[in-house]
């Protein structure tokens, strides 16, 4: 791992590298969906729909359990979404700076031309022109509107709020899953005064020990995501076997539209509690970063896919023979499990649950920095909980926050159907606003036909929407969570976003005039002590106001003064040898300098002694290499030069 970067060495991957890699993926990406058999059949049958003798019901929810696993995180992503990295990158923010590069359309205000220079930025495929009339239609109405591009941005930032809002469910959801095994075990009177208080001070614990980082029980991660696959999909091929060896007919879409047909509205309301089947799935493409495509596909399509099928074909076969539930827990995935192995089998479930929630959680603080890093979001403390670790980060405020609203989920649901009707409509905006970004991914960046477009929309977008309506429709039972919590997300990042462009704005108009600089003499009327002196700002070109500040009102200044800037670019990572950019400010006697130190959104951003010296080591670089001075310096800093 290049630690200046966070970027792995792109050399060719051995396979020992791609299984190696696709091994540790299971700990960090599938621990949310591999979880999900916990709750699905639980939240489906919890009110709209009965269990009958007939078995059209779970036969018709394993059908569609099936093809939704299949369609959306193995064909869409795995096959699709997967190629659309940025360097390496995914996630909705990799989407959005994909798009906003290839229609040269930017949200931060610093932009440069030199920016477009950086190695990620990916000169040879952004020049190419869309091959259809609508793609260079489409790209040209993209950079004139204005309107259009902050609707881009939005969008952007609705998937990343609903992320944000998973990141409060899920562990919630998990954890509290996994402690219903409880309910076997006790009765029911005992039962509802334990799992409350059980699931929460899980949750506790879990948010209490972020600030140690994972690097330390990181290693654990993978076993035991690993030893829950195996031991699902085993009781599963159990079940079927002992069970009803037949279950596999059920695969079959036939049996969805009986489903549909039998229970009519009411199995198009379940639709929200199948929806939870693919929780997790846009992690494959969110921590892309940490990982290698091919590693991701071969851990999804070899043992993730198969062992959560096999699990839910298991717990269909026990259920399709036992008809007599004396509650919604009977449903409930313990209770196809043999009595034996039902202890082991819900300690490695709270272990699951809590590595899942764990990668959610780490993946809410990555979010939080990278919209913090793309002037979306209020600057907070992160802390780097490792040294050696690219990524392993902590932001304390988020992380109090998550576990009081976690918390609060949990006290105030109570049980997994409406916790599972919040959780569905939160995973399943995040894939629509992926599939419309995605859409114009395949004409803008892929330069493919709008037919494809078209066809991946009209595809994935029929199916999401379907699953959309179905959570929608359960607003007043719990799917009012996402939409609130997003929506209070969403109104911090739009006023953050554009508090932050008005600044920048009354920065450029508030300018220090050159000419006044020039009046002052190399000197600049003030004694110049040996040094040197940094003065921060925002502003890429020209003399910040509060220049005039310091000149009018210090006694004495730096010999060497350099206006730092320290911005983000719209690509994940800057090469250490493209950061810092360098130049003089006016005529060469002032020793005045700028220098615009270039981080990517998931960059590392350092404030230490070695940043301090890449810093001066940067700036004595360009004063070695005796530069002429700029064309046109004496006339307008704007035109400055830049190295």
């Amino acid at each position: 791992m290049d630690l200046e970067t966070g970027l792995y060495q792109k050399q060719k991957e051995s396979w020992k590298t791609v299984i190696t890699l696709a091994y540790q993926s299971l700990g960090v990406v599938y621990g949310d969906l591999s979880t999900s058999p916990l709750y699905v059949y639980k939240s489906t049958f919890a009110e709209d729909i009965r269990h009958s003798e007939t078995n059209e019901e779970i036969f018709g929810v394993l059908s569609f359990v099936f093809w939704t696993l299949t369609l959306v995180p193995l064909l869409k992503y795995v096959f699709i979404v997967l190629r659309a990295d940025d360097n390496g990158e995914g996630g909705t923010f990799a989407l959005y700076s994909l798009l906003c590069r290839h229609a040269r359309v930017n949200s931060l205000p610093n932009c440069q031309v030199a920016d477009e220079e950086l190695h990620e930025y990916k000169k040879d495929s952004i020049g190419l022109a869309p091959n259809s009339n609508f793609g260079a239609s489409l790209k040209s109405t993209l950079e004139k509107y204005r309107v259009l591009q902050r609707f881009l941005l939005v969008l952007a930032l609705i998937g990343t709020c609903m992320v944000i809002g998973d990141g409060v469910l899920t562990p919630a959801i998990s954890v509290f899953s996994a402690v219903s095994g409880l309910e076997l075990s006790m009765s029911k009177e005992h039962h509802k005064y334990v799992e409350v208080p059980v699931a929460c001070i899980i949750l506790i614990g879990l948010f209490a020990l972020q600030h140690y980082g994972t690097h330390r029980v990181g290693f654990l991660f993978a076993p035991v995501v690993l030893t829950w696959l195996l031991c699902i999909s085993t009781i599963g091929i159990y079940n079927i076997v002992h069970w009803n060896p037949h279950v596999y007919q059920a695969l079959s879409p036939y049996y969805m539209y009986k489903f549909l047909r039998k229970t009519q509205r009411g199995g198009w309301m379940s639709l929200g509690g199948i929806l939870l089947c693919i929780t997790g799935s846009e992690a494959m493409f969110a921590d892309l970063g940490h990982f290698s495509q091919l590693s991701i596909k071969i851990a999804f399509t070899s043992l993730v896919y198969p062992s959560l099928v096999l699990a839910y074909m298991g717990q269909a076969a026990y259920l399709s023979k036992h008809h007599v539930v004396d509650g919604d827990y009977r449903i409930g995935f313990y209770v196809s499990v043999p009595d034996k192995l039902r202890w082991p089998v819900f300690v490695i479930a709270i272990l699951a649950a809590v590595v899942g929630s764990q990668a959610i959680i780490t993946g809410t603080f990555s979010i939080i920095k990278q919209c913090s890093a793309l002037g979306c979001f209020p600057r907070v403390k992160i802390v780097h909980t490792s040294s050696k670790i690219h990524g392993q980060i902590y932001i304390p405020e988020i992380n109090w926050t998550l576990m009081l609203l976690c918390l609060a989920v949990t006290v105030g649901f109570r049980d997994t159907k409406r916790m599972g009707n919040a959780s569905g409509l939160a995973v399943i905006t995040v894939m629509l606003v992926t599939t419309c970004l995605m859409s114009l991914v395949i004409v803008l960046c892929w330069h493919k036909s709008v037919f494809l477009a078209i066809c991946f929309v009209f595809f994935f977008g029929t199916i999401e929407a379907l699953y959309f309506t179905a959570s929608l429709i359960k607003f007043l039972e719990g799917a009012w969570v996402p939409i609130a919590l997003s929506f209070i997300f969403l109104i911090i990042m739009c006023v953050w976003h554009f508090g932050t462009l008005k600044k920048y704005e009354y920065d450029v108009q508030n300018k220090v005039s050159i000419n006044w600089l020039l009046s002052l003499g190399p000197s600049l009327g003030i004694v110049r002590v040996p040094g040197i002196g940094l003065i921060h700002t925002e502003l890429v070109s020209g003399i910040p106001a509060i220049f005039s500040h310091f000149v009018t009102n210090l006694p004495a200044f730096h010999q060497v003064l350099v206006f730092l800037c320290i911005k983000s670019v719209p690509v994940p990572h800057v090469r250490p040898e493209e950061r810092f950019l360098v130049g003089h400010v006016g005529p060469r006697e002032y020793r005045l300098y700028r220098c615009i130190v270039r981080y990517g959104y998931r960059d590392f951003h350092k404030d230490d002694m070695e940043f301090e010296k890449d810093l001066v080591c940067s700036i004595a670089e360009y004063i070695r290499s005796g530069k002429m001075e700029p064309k046109g310096a004496n006339d307008d800093v704007g035109k400055e030069d830049d190295k």
